[in-house]
């Protein structure tokens, strides 16, 4: 996640003291709660006060004790998770009620979801759609009918889910749950209060020991295109990832999956068939009749069709559970392989329309600023990255043949955690960028706080430290020598940490806003604002910037992470700020 650079610790630690003072049990009273009934809730508290307290779960001692107890001992995880379930007031089969679409995978799982939450809208559902990670702010995450909940709402509705489980912690051992924990009970709490029709909900990690496995019964599930990501938790081979991924299947509920590899596609042959759950292979998109030619996405990128195919076999099966709940599940019709393909349904002109009216920012968007081309995607793992390259080559030539003039290529990138950034920077070579810029997750380097976009679990220095090592590998990969003497990018009184600068090709600056302005050379008339604090660099890295104030057109790949992804859109879209 992206973090303001200074005094954020020093908020947040005078915030969760204020909290230790506060006495609780006069703000709630001991009681047990149902999810639909109405709880007395802190007074004055305003939507960034909400969010600095759920950012204290971040670091919450007793939660990083839970983490280390439940690694060798999975199943302990969604034990946990119901217990805090049942002391935010809830049962899980509440949950039973919200007639779910669970959808997991290692990439296009979010797209999915957006594809199928789109559609179902487009019928008149009152949808309820839960997502990870936030681009800007956290109430993004949790969406009725598309948009994400106000910040009145969301304040309304973390206080009372807070407040039943801080009351409830000394009988517990003081453990609060941690980060994601609570945003899945709170948005399993909204949805109950704000009575959707549905519940689209994407998996965290992984899935068989995911926090949102605890649903017991969903209407039906989905697998988008697996990979290998998040190792250190699933495991290190795809085998070993399908298996938790298949972890979602229920007995009797049907499961849709995209076309996977013959390796993990037998490992959730087997899950589904140990689990009793009957599985379809998704067809192609062309497969699906249309009277009307092709079908069209809001999304952009050829790997956005198998989700789309996805979306549509997840749509139809939960319309013909909702419109005929009498009519029996079929089972795949080769029993002992225990899964078939999926029939290409036609799509109805409303399932047409939702695909088309699909948006999903961050994924394969494009966003145009005067001379400055944005092409933002938060591709994070090689696969991933591999599509996004196809995607950019394909989009930004077509920009460029009709630009009219010279255009410079810029890669703006950044990798978090155990992310294997070098094979996904040797995939971004050949677009033949004419500048790479690297910058850690941190949008401004100023003291103000935007409690969103915290995250206390990595210092700064690490980030720094990534974003240099990302910078060698950059050079290395492209046969450039190292160079003594770096020189410094921004001058010392402005940052306490400052980065470099290796050659004329390759720079590191410590924060978003700082790699942005540079790059735009004040062409980007929203980065040009006067309300915009301009970070000032040294005069010969500005002079290296020549070529991209003398282009007629600067196009800029932003890559490799969400949180990045947000970070940029944060300066370049003003309705994320709002």
């Amino acid at each position: 996640m992206m973090v303001r650079f200074s005094r954020v610790l020093e908020r947040s630690s005078v915030f969760a003291a204020f909290l230790r003072q506060k006495d609780w049990s006069s703000k709630f009273t001991t009681v047990k709660y149902s999810s639909t009934k109405a709880e007395p809730r802190l007074h004055r508290m305003e939507y960034q006060d909400a969010v600095c307290t759920l950012n204290t779960l971040q670091t919450n001692a007793c939660a990083l004790e839970q983490v280390r107890r439940e690694r060798g001992h999975p199943q302990l995880q969604l034990q946990a998770m119901r217990g805090f379930l049942e002391r935010a007031g809830l049962v899980v089969e509440e949950l039973d009620h919200l007639n779910i679409i669970h959808v997991t995978g290692t990439k296009g799982k979010g797209s999915t979801c957006a594809f199928t939450e789109q559609i179902l809208r487009s019928y008149g559902f009152r949808t309820g759609f839960y997502s990870s990670p936030h681009l800007v702010q956290v109430r993004e995450r949790i969406r009725i009918n598309g948009k994400p909940i106000g910040k009145e709402l969301f304040t309304k509705y973390f206080w009372q889910v807070y407040g039943r489980l801080y009351e409830t912690k000394d009988t517990h051992g003081g453990s609060m749950p941690a980060y994601f924990r609570f945003l899945t009970i709170l948005a399993f709490h909204i949805f109950l209060q704000e009575k959707v029709d549905l519940a689209v909900i994407e998996v965290g990690i992984g899935g068989a020991y995911d926090c949102t496995n605890i649903i017991r019964r969903p209407w039906v599930c989905g697998i988008a295109s697996l990979g290998i990501d998040h190792t250190s938790i699933l495991g290190d081979t795809i085998e070993k990832i399908a298996w938790q991924k298949g972890g979602i299947f229920k007995p009797g509920v049907p499961a849709f999956t995209v076309k996977q590899p013959d390796s993990p596609m037998m490992v959730l042959k087997e899950r589904a068939k140990e689990i009793g759950c009957p599985l379809w292979v998704c067809p192609e998109l062309e497969e699906y009749p249309a009277d009307s030619g092709p079908l069209r996405l809001g999304l952009a990128g050829h790997h956005q069709r198998s989700n789309a195919s996805l979306a549509l076999q997840l749509s139809h099966s939960w319309l013909q559970r909702r419109c005929l709940p009498d009519q029996s599940i079929p089972s795949p019709a080769d029993e002992s392989k225990g899964v078939s393909p999926a029939a290409g349904f036609q799509p109805s002109p409303i399932m047409a329309k939702g695909l088309e009216d699909t948006e999903w920012p961050g994924r394969t968007q494009t966003l145009k600023h005067g001379p400055v081309t944005y092409f933002l995607d938060g591709a994070h793992t090689t696969r991933s990255m591999l599509a996004c390259v196809s995607w950019f080559s394909e989009v930004a030539s077509q920009h460029e043949r009709t630009t009219g003039g010279p255009v410079v290529r810029v890669l703006l990138f950044n990798a978090t955690g155990e992310r294997d950034s070098a094979a996904m920077l040797k995939l971004l070579v050949p677009c033949h960028f004419d500048f790479a810029v690297f910058c850690p997750n941190i949008t401004e380097a100023i003291a103000s706080c935007n409690a969103d976009q915290q995250n206390f679990n990595v210092s700064v220095e690490n980030m720094l430290t990534r974003c240099l090592d990302n910078q060698r590998s950059w050079r290395l990969l492209n046969g450039q020598e190292e160079k003594p003497g770096d020189q410094l990018l921004i001058s010392r009184d402005v940052l306490p940490l400052v980065a470099a600068e290796c050659c004329s090709k390759t720079l590191v600056f410590p924060c978003i806003l700082s790699a942005l302005q540079w790059l735009s050379q004040g062409r980007d008339s929203v980065l040009a604002h006067p309300d915009k604090r301009v970070i000032p660099v040294k005069p010969s890295v500005t002079a290296k910037a020549a070529p991209l104030r003398d282009a007629t057109g600067i196009h800029v790949l932003v890559a490799g992470s969400l949180h990045l992804v947000g970070g940029v859109l944060k300066h370049l879209d003003p309705s994320f700020a709002s």
